[in-house]
């Protein structure tokens, strides 16, 4: 399997780049590598607080208890459940 790659193109200072250039020779990495591999690190850290979810232990308790309790009818979530899809397949018609 060979991987497709990408270009991406940005513009900076010379300061900048010279600093970046610098950490990347002690690094010992190239340029391109170095802020790939920065940028990756970057993006798993941010999608890692967005995606996850860090609760009190009083709110822990609570999602649990919730989930305990999934099988007792909800009418007001199935009501709105059918408004939406009502919306859904008005917005959906041409």
């Amino acid at each position: 399997m060979s991987a497709v790659c990408e270009r991406i193109d940005l513009r900076t200072s010379a300061e900048t780049k010279a600093l970046i250039a610098r950490a990347a020779a002690t690094a010992g990495m190239s340029v391109s590598a170095f802020l790939l591999s920065a940028a990756q690190e970057r993006a798993q850290q941010v999608l890692g607080e967005a995606e996850s979810l860090t609760l009190s232990p009083r709110d822990w308790a609570a999602f649990v208890a919730a989930l305990d309790n999934l099988d007792k009818p909800r009418p007001k979530l199935a009501a709105a459940v059918q408004r939406y899809r009502a919306w859904q397949s008005e917005s959906s018609e041409p």
